[in-house]
C-alpha cells in the first residue's frame, strides 16, 4: 500500500507556512544538530513563496489529524536556450515521525498529477536516482536537459509530462542560486 490512508493531501495554505517550515527542518536538521539550527531547505522554501517563480498550486502538504506532516514544492523554472518553460521539484520534506509511510510518495505523486494537469511539459530535480527512478525520472542529460552544475551528474534527473523538445541547461527559480 502506499500511502497512509489517515494523510490528506492539499494546496499549502498560508496558514500552513509555519508548520511547512518545522517540517523541512525537522527533516533536514542534521543529526547532531541543535533544533534552533539554520536548515537551508527551510529557508528555501520560504524565499521560493516570494520569488516569480512560485506557482501555489504547486506548493503541497500532506496532513495527518489536522497536522501537517510533509510538504513538496515545485517551481518554475527554465530551460536556456531557448527559454523553454519547466519545473524545478524540490524540496520534499516529511517529519522524521511520519517517515517510511510512504508520505514523501503520495506528495510527490500529487505533485507529478497536478502539475501534468496544468500543462506542465517537464520536471526537474537533484535527488537520489534509486527513489525518484520510481517515478519516472531518468537522468536528465536522457532528454537533453543539462544541470546548472555539471558535477551534478546522474542525480540530476528529469521526468517528460508532454512533449518537450527543448534542449538545454536548467536554470532554477532565483533563491536556488542563493543556496
Amino acid at each position: 500500500m502506499i500511502g497512509d490512508p489517515a494523510v490528506i493531501v492539499r494546496r499549502e495554505r498560508p496558514a500552513d507556512a509555519d508548520a511547512v517550515r518545522e517540517v523541512h527542518r525537522a527533516a533536514f536538521r542534521p543529526p547532531d544538530g541543535a533544533a534552533d539550527a539554520e536548515v537551508v531547505e527551510a529557508r528555501l522554501v520560504d524565499e521560493l513563496r516570494e520569488d516569480a517563480g512560485f506557482l501555489p498550486h504547486l506548493s503541497l502538504v500532506a496532513v495527518d489529524g489536522g497536522r501537517v506532516v510533509g510538504h513538496v514544492i515545485a517551481t518554475r523554472g527554465w530551460v536556456e536556450p531557448p527559454g523553454a518553460p519547466a519545473l524545478g521539484l524540490g524540496p520534499v520534506g516529511v517529519l522524521p515521525a511520519a517517515q517510511g509511510r510512504g508520505t514523501g510518495t503520495v506528495l510527490v505523486h500529487a505533485l507529478l498529477a497536478v502539475a501534468e494537469a496544468a500543462d506542465e511539459r517537464l520536471v526537474v530535480l537533484l535527488g537520489a536516482p534509486a527513489y525518484y527512478g520510481r517515478f519516472g525520472f531518468v537522468p536528465a542529460s536522457e532528454l537533453g536537459v543539462r544541470p546548472p552544475d555539471p558535477a551534478w551528474g546522474e542525480h540530476f534527473q528529469a521526468r517528460r509530462l508532454g512533449r518537450f523538445d527543448a534542449c538545454g541547461t536548467f536554470r532554477y527559480a532565483a533563491p536556488f542560486t542563493r543556496l
